[in-house]
């Protein structure tokens, strides 16, 4: 029975959802790391909030883990380059607490510019001192948001109601996309000087890290107000104090501190300064949707293969999970085909999607088909980190999807190309859901797939069957399958053969030093 840990305090429906589900549950708080590297071994799948620290120390023992949860947004209490380099599916709930969070924001935007926490302690002392809490209106000021996603585009319509005028920073977001939110796209200058009042909400990254610094404070407006519901990290706390010692800045609001949990800080007891204990998710429904939300993502990956809400893979619903599967596998081995064929370097990766498959979602299958590719090379690499390795490289990627069937209900076929060389396979999946090469450089054949095989193309002439299988079998190296395949008699050919142990070198001369053969290629699989 697959083993799950809840690792830090969430709503108990998590825990009643992976017992419905057939999964033993056990629950275990504030675990130190010393403690979670003693046992994270039993379990194949972990669900944290912010708490839980999943570091490589932790992740380097856990050889049975195959996912971890994330019962929020922020995942920066998780190794992720180390968890995809094992493998290992992290999941989050960006969904969850967005409104919570966004609407945290709008009271912090509300409470700092009325003053309300020094107005109510003063009032609370048996004060009555209105002049000296005499605050700004919001209406008419300018609103920078810097990260428009999931919170912040829901800040922004929170604020347009507000009939503040909206400005926002995101590389990421499209022309269309302002326009339809009714706000205005910036590059990150014009927002520091055009904003009244800045908001952050972008995850803490080696891009993000510190945005908010001395130099960015030096283009804002005077007695600029920052906000910061989003992560600890984001602003240099200590060159915002030095801003708001010398009335460069306002005012702050602060959620999230580069230490948590902040028992002390540079920003206590400022006055200027409003500080909250990382509340932007507090609340009882936000509590209780991420939760319920994190422990059906997981049952769902660990029951049916779905993935959802993955911070380091493609989506695959629970629906296209049991048709996707049989095609992520035959992609991944077509890729190891082609990427041990081609070695040599290329520049160019096409996919070409025919019939059924067509219809479906095929980022899963293309991830896994670049994985393949470039594993002779990169050994480590799997379909979760090899889009944005090729991307580095530069390598493109290309889909192209095409309704028509051939003489299969669905098709995948892989180019990959170079200025030199080209290579091109293809593949289906028969009704028994295993994989079958169809089709290598326009050259038809039928081939199952066996973990060593010998790929030789060659000039079609009589008797090179006979010479391979005497070669092979002086190598005391028995055949499995011999498939064969060729565009015209007496002209290009080639030969697929599947055997039970690897291939020696001493095989790859024998055969290269026959006179019909053009090239000779020992392939290996990862066949399960």
């Amino acid at each position: 029975m697959v083993k799950v840990l809840i690792a830090d305090k969430m709503s108990e429906k998590a825990e009643k959802i992976f017992i419905d589900k057939g999964l033993q549950v056990d629950v275990i708080t504030g675990l130190d790391k010393e403690e979670l590297v003693k046992i994270i071994n039993n379990y194949e799948a972990i669900a944290v909030r912010s708490s839980t620290k999943i570091s490589e120390k932790v992740l380097k023992v856990a050889k049975n883990l195959k996912v971890i949860g994330r019962a929020g947004i922020g995942v920066d209490n998780i190794d992720i380059p180390f968890a995809t380099a094992k493998g290992i599916v992290v999941m989050n709930t960006p969904f969850g607490n967005a409104i919570t969070t966004a609407e945290h924001a709008i009271a912090l935007i509300l409470a700092l510019v009325r003053n309300l926490p020094e107005a109510n302690k003063s009032t609370h002392e048996g004060n009555w001192e209105k002049s000296k809490y005499i605050g700004s209106e919001i209406t008419g000021k300018a609103l920078g948001v810097i990260g428009c996603g999931n919170i912040g585009s829901i800040v922004a319509d929170r604020a347009k109601g507000l009939k503040m005028r909206v400005l926002a920073y995101d590389p990421f977001l499209t022309v269309e996309r302002a326009y339809n939110l009714g706000i205005r796209k910036v590059e990150f200058e014009e927002l520091l000087s055009q904003s009244d009042i800045i908001t952050l909400h972008v995850p803490l990254t080696e891009q993000t890290k510190n945005i908010i610094n001395r130099e960015a404070l030096s283009k804002c407006r005077d007695g600029v107000r920052i906000i910061n519901c989003a992560r600890g990290g984001l602003i240099n706390e200590q060159d915002l104090i030095e801003a708001l010692d010398s009335g460069k800045v306002d005012g702050a609001a602060i959620d999230v501190f580069d230490v948590e949990p902040a028992t002390e800080s540079v920003f206590f007891g400022n006055k200027k300064v409003i500080c909250t204990p990382h509340l932007g998710a507090s609340t009882l429904e936000a509590q209780e949707n991420v939760a319920i939300q994190i422990a059906e993502q997981m049952s769902d990956y660990i029951l049916e293969g779905a993935v959802s809400n993955a911070i380091n893979m493609p989506s695959i619903s629970a629906d296209e999970a049991p048709v996707l599967s049989p095609f992520v596998k035959l992609a991944e081995h077509l890729g190891s085909f082609a990427g041990q064929f081609m070695l040599s370097d290329f520049d160019q990766i096409g996919i070409d999607y025919v019939g059924d498959i067509s219809g479906y979602n095929c980022a899963p299958i293309t991830a896994a088909a670049v994985s393949g590719i470039l594993s002779p090379s990169l050994p480590d690499i799997n379909m979760v980190s090899a889009p944005a390795i090729a991307r580095e490289k530069g390598i493109a990627i290309t889909e192209t999807k095409k309704e028509a069937s051939s003489a299969y209900e669905s098709y995948i076929r892989i180019y990959v190309m170079s200025g030199k060389n080209n290579f091109s396979i293809g593949g289906t999946v028969f009704s028994d859901g295993n994989p079958r090469i169809v089709q290598i450089n326009g050259i038809n054949l039928e081939s199952e797939l066996v973990k060593n095989m010998l790929y030789v193309t060659n000039k079609d002439v009589p008797g090179l069957i006979g010479h391979l299988g005497t070669i092979l079998g002086e190598d005391n190296i028995n055949i499995a399958s011999f498939n064969l395949g060729r565009n015209a008699p007496l002209k290009d050919a080639m030969a697929l053969i599947g055997v039970d142990s690897p291939i020696s070198e001493k095989v790859i001369k024998n055969v290269n030093k026959l006179d019909s053969i053009v090239s000779v290629v020992s392939l290996e699989f990862n066949i399960i």
